[in-house]
């Protein structure tokens, strides 16, 4: 008896030893939906661990690219997952577009600003002080910023007043303590807090489509944890229902 109680002991003890860590590599705005999707998952396999990753797609997908352990890449644009498509890093037809959002200008709560997104508005006028976003030349929240703002003639009203932050958590943080009076974050950030108000929705004509897809890196392709997690926020309804939650659209 006490042969068998052991084997079995080794047995769940060299299983837990197999279970190999899943590194997911996501966009600063999926930072509450996948702890939350994490914290699921490892309630219903509480033999899987789970590392996230948190941070602008841009600087996620070069860390990707420099050789850092990640097994998932869930990005906040296309341009990022294809730079990595193109670098040999992720393989092409196993990319998903699953998500989708909304780009919204925010202030704090104690502000009043008019936003009307028509190109004869002065909206430089009609506010005092700074605008945030993500930087604009590589951080998706501000790359779809500066389309906005080109599209609806803003841009060179507002030169030398925009402030550039490391991803859209960092505007969203800029802005909750008053140090910008204006942020262009996604519908889905302005919602988790309390501190700030959607003062205007930026016309979907006005930018890219604000897409997030998902894919297995070539090291998660081997890692069947990887695997079994990247199904999991692809088409689990709790998955899905999370997402929905915080206001990201399901593409599918």
């Amino acid at each position: 008896m006490k042969k068998i109680i052991f084997a079995t002991a080794l047995l769940s003890v060299c299983s837990l030893l197999q279970a190999e860590i899943v590194k997911v590599y996501a966009a600063a705005s999926l930072t509450n939906a996948m702890n939350d999707i994490a914290k699921i998952y490892q309630k219903q396999y509480p033999q899987k661990n789970i590392v996230a990753v948190f941070g602008a797609s841009s600087a996620l997908a070069k860390q990707v690219e420099s050789g850092a352990s990640s097994d998932i890449f869930f990005s906040a644009d296309v341009d990022w997952m294809n730079y990595l498509i193109n670098k040999k890093m992720i393989t092409a037809n196993k990319t998903e577009a699953l998500l989708s959002n909304q780009l919204v200008a925010i202030s704090p709560q104690s502000l009043n600003i008019i936003f009307k997104a028509e190109p004869s508005f002065n909206f430089g006028s009609s506010f005092k002080g700074y605008l945030c976003t993500g930087q604009m030349e590589s951080v998706p929240a501000g790359k779809y910023a500066k389309q906005s703002l080109i599209k609806l003639n803003w841009l060179d009203s507002l030169k030398g007043r925009i402030v550039g932050t490391d991803d859209v958590r960092s505007t969203l943080a800029f802005v909750e303590r008053g140090e910008c009076a204006v942020g262009i974050v996604y519908k889905t950030d302005a919602l988790i807090s309390k501190k700030v108000k959607i003062i205007g929705i930026f016309p979907e004509a006005s930018h890219h489509p604000i897409i997030y897809p998902i894919a297995l890196t070539k090291q998660g392709e081997k890692n069947l944890d990887a695997i079994q997690f990247e199904k999991f926020i692809k088409s689990s309804p709790q998955a899905k229902s999370i997402f929905q939650k915080y206001g990201f659209n399901i593409q599918k």
